[in-house]
């Protein structure tokens, strides 16, 4: 797979000495034990006294000094040859990790991490150097390294790369269909500026279309709040196409791009129709906007809901509603050209330019998928699958977590330094009560997976290590370091600064939210998908788009944090094949196909009656 400003990593390999010191020692302490076995009583001659009674037997035992002592040289030279060997094999398989082939390994790697990279000497520094923050279990990191050295010749598992469960194909989309009249939008105009990033923004407009329709009112098209923390000016219109939003939901709602002149004027804030995400609950019912903005749409003509997040509950919300909810996020939100060809190229490149079509990509970027050539071979798909990965562990994620990942003092400042700026109500919370600490924390599975866990538990499941990975983000507290056994272990692992050439990629770099939307379309369409935090909104939405479109033919890794910290806890003991075993089985629990738990997101969980049908 070649990419453009390509890097090499050099291989260099292991020295070991301490074998040949080792056997050295040895030697210096038998060469001083025989000169001490051969050394006699002598007479004035300087030969061993024949005077004596027991000159006779003397002479037996220094000639049975000098075999003893010969036997110990041939022991020494055995064990010596035996060390030397023992280290060539270690050498040998350190040698299979670093290069899969003979030479240098032409790939593009992070753009920070282009340098040459040292196997060995990565993992003394992950595990033993003076930066003990780097990792924590450097033992499974080896045997890692030497299980995917021996994985080069050895198949994958069977369902690495397909749903083990046939029932998860018996799911089709049908949030598509409806069975009732417009709605009129009678009632008043219903404006929505959505706070967050694209995932929250997303979540947001689909739960305005659900309000307005519930309300009978019109909704103006959404627009979304500049945050100081993702600093992005994009709009609506900058990320989905506007008028395809509009007409495919005319038949549920009506929507205007604008909110009518003689209502521009109006003090909304004075007037009491701006509502704010402290005025509304989390998971508000129907019930609660029935009661207290329909009348103020009566009274106003207009609501403005600011800062709009997750304020309309799961559970109970009417069927017709909840499909809509579904209609909208699926169907009626579309990327725009921009986006769709970038996020082609993405896929194209993570494909190796096979031109064979993938599940979703008609859904994902429309008229700029490939089409498949006639008379192509299924079997190409095999060459040019690609793991997604959503490594959700940025500084945010780290510091509100509470946790702690191995840098001492110097981290801990870090992170209380982050929360007293970014989270000060957490740091109140914490000066009233008593929080779990960090071990206990981890052990019930409440902490980030940190890159060398990833890292292993990708290992475990038996993922090549010629594996081609998109990393979505890339955005790491601890920056290119903190993923240098990932990096290291898995290395055809790149970004979509990697994929893109500067031309391509600069229309996005200003803009996090439009970046994102090309991450949430390389890791939509990716082969298998695998989430480090299943609490995540990107991963839940793009989780929630592979079930919906998938057919049953991509399959998504949810980690059980919980049972993985109680695996990763052996470090110190644990066996490796009995560490793959628990690993794919704690990983496969969770690739069960269920339908929509009450009371959690059609986004996420897609299958209920509400977004797909189910054919027995």
């Amino acid at each position: 797979m070649s990419y453009p400003n390509s890097a090499q990593i050099n291989v260099v390999d292991a020295d070991e000495d301490s074998g040949k010191d080792f056997g050295q020692w040895i030697y210096g302490r038998n060469s001083i034990s025989s000169r001490m076995s051969q050394s006699s009583p002598r007479d004035s001659l300087g030969s061993p006294s024949q005077l004596s009674p027991n000159g006779y037997f003397e002479h037996k035992k220094t000639k049975k000094s000098k075999r003893t002592a010969w036997y110990m040289k041939k022991t020494t030279f055995v064990l010596g040859v035996l060390v030397a060997f023992f280290f060539l094999v270690n050498l040998s398989m350190l040698r299979r990790v670093q290069e899969p082939g003979r030479g240098n390994i032409n790939i593009k790697p992070l753009k920070a991490n282009a340098t040459t990279v040292f196997i060995r000497e990565e993992l003394q520094k992950l595990g033993r150097g003076k930066k003990p923050q780097k990792t924590i279990y450097a033992r499974l990191l080896a045997k890692a390294a030497h299980a995917l050295a021996e994985g080069e010749s050895k198949t994958e598992p069977k369902d690495l790369w397909v749903e083990p469960y046939t029932r998860a194909s018996s799911w089709i989309p049908c949030s598509h269909t409806r069975n009732w009249e417009p709605s009129e939008g009678t009632s008043g105009f219903i404006m929505v500026t959505a706070n967050g990033g694209i995932n929250q923004q997303r979540v947001a407009v689909c739960n305005a279309v659900a309000i307005a329709r519930m309300l009978n009112a019109t909704l103006v098209l959404p627009r979304f709040m500049f945050s100081s923390v993702w600093r992005d000016a994009s709009q609506f219109g900058d990320i989905y196409q506007e008028d395809y939003f509009i007409n495919y939901l005319k038949p549920d709602i009506r929507i205007i791009k604008e909110l009518p002149m003689e209502l521009q004027s109006l003090d909304l804030e004075a007037i009491g129709s701006m509502v704010t995400d402290t005025d509304i609950m989390k998971e508000a019912k129907p019930s609660f906007y029935m009661k207290y903005i329909l009348p103020i749409l009566h009274l106003n003509r207009v609501v403005h809901f600011v800062g709009f997040g997750n304020r309309l509950a799961s559970d109970p919300v009417p069927h017709k509603l909840q499909k809509l909810r579904c209609r909208c996020n699926f169907h009626a939100l579309r990327f725009v050209p921009k986006i769709q060809e970038a996020g082609a190229l993405l896929i194209q490149r993570m494909r190796q330019n096979d031109t064979g079509l993938g599940h979703l990509d008609h859904y994902l970027v429309g008229p700029f998928a490939q089409t498949k050539v006639k008379g192509q071979k299924t079997a190409a798909a095999k060459k040019s699958r690609y793991l997604a990965l959503h490594l959700r562990f940025e500084i945010d994620m780290v510091a509100h977590s509470l946790c702690e990942f191995g840098g001492g003092e110097v981290e801990k400042r870090e992170l209380e330094a982050y929360r007293e700026i970014h989270f000060p109500a957490l740091v109140e919370l914490e000066k009233m009560r008593k929080f779990p600490s960090p071990t206990e924390l981890r052990s019930e599975g409440f902490c980030p997976l940190m890159p060398e866990e990833t890292v292993l538990m990708l290992a475990g499941l038996g993922f090549n290590r010629r594996t081609h990975i998109y990393l979505a983000g890339a955005h790491i507290y601890g920056g290119i370091s903190r993923l240098a056994a990932l990096t290291t272990l898995f290395p055809n692992l790149v970004t979509k600064e990697n994929l893109l050439s500067s031309s391509e990629i600069d229309p996005f770099r200003n803009f996090s939210s439009q970046s994102a939307a090309l991450d949430f379309i390389a890791c939509t369409a990716a082969d298998v998908f695998a989430m480090t935090d299943s609490g995540s909104q990107f991963s839940s939405l793009v989780a929630g788009y592979r079930i919906y479109y998938g057919g049953g033919k991509t399959p998504t890794i949810r980690p059980n944090k919980r049972r993985l910290a109680d695996i990763f806890v052996k470090n110190n003991t644990i066996e490796w094949k009995v560490f793959e075993t628990r690993v794919r089985k704690a990983v496969r629990q969770n690739k069960r196909v269920f339908s929509r738990p009450v009371g959690r997101s059609v986004y996420r969980y897609p299958r209920c009656k509400d977004c797909m049908c189910y054919n027995e």
